[in-house]
């Protein structure tokens, strides 16, 4: 007996549709397992790795160990400060600030305090009371928004130093406002600043806190398509001219201070970034 053949029927363009789709699906799964590897490397962020260069970000921020000055490394929660105790203020402050940390609406504090970590003799209000200068923050209140513990330890006297009004609210101020233009725009900045300071500098309050001849401040924006650092020195006295006036070379500021900034950067990066700097790259608008 002859058993009749079963018409099939013809799979439907719906049902061929859905079956491609599912062949490119598995295809692109497999393809993305292959290349995980460099996949992930491209697109960290904690890692950093933008075009040839692999940069790390962890203590990016941090500069080389002092020669022939007293330091004590302290952390706290939105920056690092090597603490001059023979001097009553840091030798420089260094953090970083993202965008996502301006979003932050933590009100100011302006409760000035002795930094319970620092060992020996710290500047208290007194020191600065009728002496001309104001407390001038190194990692600003403005910049600490984010966290509450942040911004109360942002006050600390530790992050200090006395500066002259026309400078702390003239041309430092508007500095501390343009790199949280810059974080905005490239995502993350690295800053170290700190003091100028030689020994026939002269000293406020019965602590004998330093009074800095200068400052200085290093920027390094490392996330953009092509990394970048700019510097700027000021001179600590009543003056407010173009922030374009005070830039120069990181490399110069590292001449001035005997400091190492961003150690960590490879070489090639690193001398290229602190050896020049091109105004043109930053919006000054």
């Amino acid at each position: 007996m002859v058993k009749k053949r079963r018409n099939r029927k013809p799979k439907s363009p719906s049902s061929m549709k859905y079956l491609t789709i599912v062949a490119w699906v598995i295809f692109v799964l497999i393809l993305l397992y292959c290349f995980r590897e460099p996949i992930k490397s491209f697109f960290s962020v904690s890692k950093g790795v933008w075009g040839k260069y692999n940069i790390e970000s962890a203590d990016l921020e941090i500069p080389g160990p002092l020669k022939n000055r007293q330091e004590q490394h302290i952390r706290h929660t939105g920056y690092t400060v090597s603490y001059n105790e023979q001097w009553k203020i840091p030798n420089w402050v260094a953090y970083e600030l993202t965008r996502d940390e301006l979003g932050g609406d933590v009100k100011r504090t302006n409760k000035f305090m002795v930094d319970p970590m620092t060992g020996g003799v710290s500047a208290t209000n007194p020191d600065y009371l009728h002496s001309g200068f104001d407390k001038g923050h190194m990692a600003p209140a403005g910049d600490m928004k984010w966290s509450e513990k942040a911004m109360k330890e942002s006050f600390y006297f530790s992050n200090m130093c006395p500066q002259r009004p026309g400078l702390n609210r003239g041309a430092w101020k508007v500095l501390e406002e343009k790199i949280r233009d810059w974080a905005v725009q490239d995502s993350a900045i690295y800053i170290v600043c700190g003091p100028l300071v030689k020994a026939s500098d002269s000293t406020i309050g019965k602590n004998k806190v330093k009074v800095p001849h200068g400052f200085f401040k290093v920027v390094l924006s490392p996330y953009t398509s092509t990394p970048k650092g700019i510097a700027f020195i000021f001179e600590n006295k009543n003056e407010d001219k173009k922030l374009t006036s005070y830039v120069v070379s990181i490399d110069s500021v590292e001449s001035l201070t005997g400091m190492d900034f961003f150690p960590t950067l490879p070489d090639e990066l690193e001398d290229n970034i602190e050896s020049t700097v091109q105004i043109s790259d930053w919006n000054f608008k």
